[in-house]
């Protein structure tokens, strides 16, 4: 079983790296059960392209078996609950919403939805929904996800931000404070990123100085800077006072109205909207029915 999981998982993913998170493994274990489940089978499953897994015919085969039966043991589960009179959400979103938007209304949840426990899922990497990894999840972008029935709730918008204590008032300014960078999924549709932003605001990019000469240059100033993979910690570097950074209008309300963090200028990028999503036909579960509609209910919401 270890094996067909490991097998599911990675071509699920068409990642080694992508099915070793999911399953709180190494890659080099992954590999190895499917090495292991290919010699029992006596015929490859994946052809190993350069930094990519492509099924083969017999792997495509064994996918779409495998994907039935683990979806008929969920929902022979989730039967199982229901008749023990169980009532387990679990609702997955990127750490950032989970920890700005999702936590601090947890308490109002429990008040509202006595008889239901949610489970909170936080993690930048999508999960699969029609697999049943989670029973809700709230994404980002445009709401066009197959297989899922969706509902927006909320435009998303992000500007510069930093700590009043900067003093900043002028975007001509930016070149004299350390800009703060956020990783960004590679599918993203529209990412908020310094470069993107120079652009639409119409200002030329920063010149930095190169080291021990008089020289300065424009190409790759907008990169410069601090950065990291997490939005929370460039949230917390732009409170701390470290630079500039491109915030969620959305997840930062708090820190605005207190003038911990103020915006001294615009434009705000468009990133598209938060929305809702679910399996299709699973909105309609009761459980999963009262959880959409309290988050919808949410201010902002759909």
């Amino acid at each position: 079983m270890s094996s067909l999981r490991a097998f599911e998982a990675a071509a699920a993913h068409s990642s080694f790296q992508r099915a070793a998170a999911e399953l709180s493994v190494t890659p080099t274990a992954i590999s190895h059960q499917v090495r292991g489940l290919e010699a029992g089978l006596g015929q490859p499953l994946f052809s190993r392209l350069t930094r990519q897994l492509v099924l083969t015919p017999a792997g495509l085969r064994l996918f779409h078996a495998l994907r039935e039966g683990f979806d008929q043991f969920e929902a022979g589960i989730r039967a199982l609950r229901a008749s023990a009179g169980s009532a387990t959400v679990t609702l997955s979103t990127n750490t950032a919403f989970a920890a700005k938007w999702v936590l601090p209304r947890l308490a109002a949840f429990r008040q509202a939805c006595p008889g239901i426990e949610l489970r909170l899922h936080a993690s930048d990497t999508l999960v699969d929904l029609a697999r049943g990894d989670a029973d809700l999840a709230i994404r980002s972008g445009r709401g066009e996800w197959a297989g899922l029935a969706t509902a927006e709730l909320m435009a998303e918008r992000y500007a510069p931000m930093c700590s009043p204590a900067l003093g900043l008032r002028h975007a001509r300014d930016l070149g004299k404070h350390r800009l703060i960078h956020c990783d960004w999924q590679p599918n993203a549709q529209a990412p908020a990123v310094w470069p993107r932003w120079f652009e639409e605001a119409g200002v030329p990019q920063p010149r930095t100085r190169t080291p021990g000469t008089s020289r300065t240059r424009t190409r790759g100033a907008a990169s410069a800077g601090l950065s990291f993979s997490d939005e929370t910690h460039a949230l917390l570097a732009a409170l701390a006072g470290q630079g500039v950074a491109l915030l969620s209008l959305t997840l930062t309300g708090a820190e605005r109205a207190s003038g911990a963090l103020v915006q001294p200028f615009g434009p705000a990028l468009e990133t598209g909207s938060y929305f809702l999503a679910a399996a299709k036909g699973r909105e309609r579960e009761p459980a999963i029915r009262t959880v959409w509609a309290w988050i919808a209910a949410q201010p902002g919401g759909a």
